[in-house]
C-alpha cells in the first residue's frame, strides 16, 4: 500500500472573520477522503487547543471539503511527562487517544 496522505501545506493560511491563521499541517488521507489538520504545541494539551482544532476542523469542512468527502479529522501532538503525544479530535464528539512518539 502506497503513502495515504497528500500534503496540503504546513501553515496553511486560513481567513476567520478579520483576522488570518495558521493551521499547522493539513494534509489530505487518500484512503478515506478526508482533510487532515495537525495542530503543534510545544506544552501540555489544554482544553483551548481542542476549541481551536474544531474551528479550523468546521472552516475546512465548509470552504474545501467536497460533498463526497468525509468529514476532517484534527490532530493535536503536544507535549506531557517529557514525551510527545499525539491527540485524536473528532467534530461530533471528543475522543482522545495517547501515542507515545519514537
Amino acid at each position: 500500500m502506497g503513502n495515504a496522505f497528500s500534503f496540503i501545506g504546513s501553515e496553511y493560511k486560513i481567513k476567520l472573520e478579520d483576522s488570518y491563521h495558521y493551521i499547522d499541517i493539513l494534509l489530505y488521507n487518500i484512503e478515506f477522503c478526508c482533510y487532515v489538520v495537525i495542530e503543534l504545541k510545544v506544552i501540555e494539551l489544554k482544553k483551548e487547543y481542542i476549541g481551536q482544532i474544531q474551528v479550523y476542523m468546521n472552516y475546512i469542512d465548509n470552504h474545501l471539503k467536497e460533498m463526497y468527502q468525509d468529514k476532517t479529522v484534527g490532530i493535536i501532538i503536544c507535549k506531557k511527562d517529557n514525551k510527545y503525544i499525539m491527540t485524536y479530535c473528532s467534530d461530533e464528539r471528543i475522543i482522545t487517544k495517547e501515542y507515545e512518539l519514537v
